[in-house]
């Protein structure tokens, strides 16, 4: 039982980064009243429309870098037994970049990651390319992570997390940011509702930006807790778009990552519901959409998932997760049983 519990969560989890992602494609970037008049409000998976600053001539369905970025890192730990290389990540998002402007799509890059590359590709050592990086491209493909590596010892799954985000991302703000997301969607594999992965998420999130360099915007920690507080005892989208401009939407983790956070709460765990509030919210709606997503996912389970809205997701973009979700599980159950002390013989 509790095996079919994790792999339907590890299902969730990487399901509801795709949803959450590709229901917020068509409104990425875009104001309220942008959307309002564009849309209307978005109730189902829709193409963008044309002249949409980034995703314009997408069809419904189509996920953008937060899942694609999440599938990366989802082969790169599968490909080395859970382990993290810098160097082989670095050439990962450097053949990535590469293939996006293939495809024609040339604006999917966040400006951390887009900055990190563009200092690689100048001769900056790994060491220091992501020293800028603050906002939540690290925090949008952790899920794997997550999936990956038992919460306990805390020090050391944020250790992991740690490792992931240092190339692009290595920041206080953005390490603690991610190191709160991953946290969620472990505990939910360990069979936790999002109200009770809270707490586990906010400590992971202190540990996290205890790493990288120091940011003058305070505690990340802080701001996901204010922002659970602010959406105590409130539903739905109105709610939602009240909070989001306390809180604001926009590609830094101290404001998007404490969003996610608040929409799950607004959406009582409900993986299809945050991704519809996510989407109207205004700002890096697809990200937004595929944090709470992918959290709500993974405390919930992919069975909470509406059926057709996957199947369409999948088949826009092909994906297929049930072995990279037990792929990512093995990892687990292997890291879990070399961390377990031996037990003594009688």
């Amino acid at each position: 039982m509790a095996e079919q519990r994790a792999m339907d969560r590890a299902l969730g989890a990487l399901a509801g980064v795709a949803i959450g992602d590709a229901m917020g494609m068509p409104t990425q970037t875009l104001s309220r009243a942008q959307i309002g008049l564009s849309y209307g409000v978005i109730t189902d998976l829709t193409d963008a429309v044309s002249g949409q600053p980034v995703s314009a001539g997408l069809m419904a369905g189509t996920v953008t870098d937060d899942m694609e970025q999440s599938l990366l890192l989802a082969r790169h730990l599968l490909d080395r037994d859970g382990a993290f290389d810098e160097e082989a990540w670095a050439c990962t998002l450097l053949d990535w970049e590469r293939d996006t402007h293939a495809r024609g799509v040339n604006d999917l890059l966040g400006p951390s990651t887009k900055r990190a590359l563009e200092a690689l590709q100048r001769g900056v050592p790994a060491s220091a390319t992501g020293r800028f990086g603050t906002t939540n491209g690290a925090a949008m493909r952790i899920v794997p992570v997550g999936i990956s590596h038992a919460p306990e010892p805390l020090a050391t799954f944020v250790d992991a997390v740690e490792a992931t985000c240092r190339l692009t991302h290595n920041t206080t703000e953005a390490i603690g940011a991610a190191s709160a997301v991953a946290a969620v969607v472990s505990a939910g594999l360990e069979g936790a509702r999002f109200e009770d992965a809270l707490a586990l998420a906010l400590a992971a999130a202190r540990e996290g930006e205890q790493r990288g360099v120091a940011s003058t915007l305070g505690s990340i920690a802080g701001r996901i807790a204010w922002a659970v507080d602010l959406a105590a005892g409130k539903y739905g989208l109105d709610a939602a778009v009240m909070l989001a401009d306390q809180i604001g939407t926009s590609v830094a983790s101290h404001e998007s990552v404490p969003m996610a956070f608040a929409v799950v709460r607004l959406a009582a765990q409900d993986p299809w519901q945050s991704a519809v509030i996510s989407a109207n919210i205004g700002g890096d709606t697809d990200t937004i959409g595929a944090i709470s997503c992918g959290m709500a996912g993974a405390c919930a389970g992919f069975s909470a998932i509406p059926i057709s809205k996957w199947r369409l997701v999948a088949a826009v973009n092909g994906l297929e997760l049930e072995n990279i979700a037990a792929g990512l599980l093995e990892i687990r159950r292997s890291r879990s049983a070399r961390q377990r002390p031996l037990e003594r013989a009688s």
